[in-house]
């Protein structure tokens, strides 16, 4: 492992690290939403939720270039208001694993606001609880290891994020280059002594990574 190597696998661990926290507030919302209330529209949002773990990755990839670029109807706009550039920057690195983890957090979170018991929050509830303190006090609470679960396994999900990074973000060095886009890259050039360490280490990373979101998974939910 180079200098170089490490420096790949480090801005790896910090994008994937962002863009798991920036997707868990959402992420938590639609799961609480779509566990605990009927709405019209609920199967639609659900289905768009979980698209990413069924759309090829380099497809979503290409609709993240669609509307994040710089004439996309998302881009164009945070580049002349506040010259903010997505693509082919460190931010669409970001973007990228973030939509593809985000159904992995929405699953695992939204499994664990149905294994809450109601009859906890209808218990609140008949003491006056509103139903913003009966989600911050129970509901939350309750479903909290599964939604550290789905939080870690988004996480891992991000680690080995390739086809849609590659399309939105390309393969820059020193600027948008992941661990997995660094084993094509070296593969393609016919460096596998350069792929072999990173994919050593990636795989420890995440096997890691997948065995403590299992262990707290398998934790249960008080009834």
């Amino acid at each position: 492992m180079t200098a170089e190597a490490w420096k790949i696998v480090f801005f790896t661990i910090e994008v994937s690290a962002l863009s798991t926290l920036l997707i868990l507030p959402i992420g938590i919302a639609v799961a609480w939403l779509i566990a605990r209330r009927d709405w019209p529209g609920k199967a639609v949002v659900e289905t768009v939720a979980m698209l990413p773990l069924f759309v090829p990755p380099v497809a979503t990839g290409l609709l993240l270039l669609m509307f994040f670029g710089r004439r996309g109807p998302l881009g164009s706009v945070l580049q002349r208001g506040l010259g903010i550039e997505i693509v082919f920057t460190w931010r669409a690195v970001v973007l990228a694993c973030a939509v593809m983890s985000f159904p992995l957090l929405v699953r695992t979170a939204q499994s664990a606001f149905q294994e809450v018991n109601t009859r906890f929050e209808d218990v609140a509830r008949t003491l006056g609880a509103n139903e913003w303190r009966v989600f911050g006090t129970i509901s939350l609470p309750l479903a909290m290891r599964g939604i550290v679960a789905g939080a870690v396994l988004a996480f891992a999900r991000a680690m080995g994020e390739f086809g849609a990074t590659a399309v939105v973000a390309g393969m820059i060095p020193r600027k948008t280059m992941t661990i997995s886009l660094s084993i094509y890259q070296n593969v393609q050039l016919g460096r596998d002594s350069a792929a072999l360490p990173l994919l050593f280490v990636s795989v420890v990373i995440v096997f890691i990574t997948v065995l403590c979101g299992q262990i707290i998974s398998m934790c249960k939910h008080p009834r």
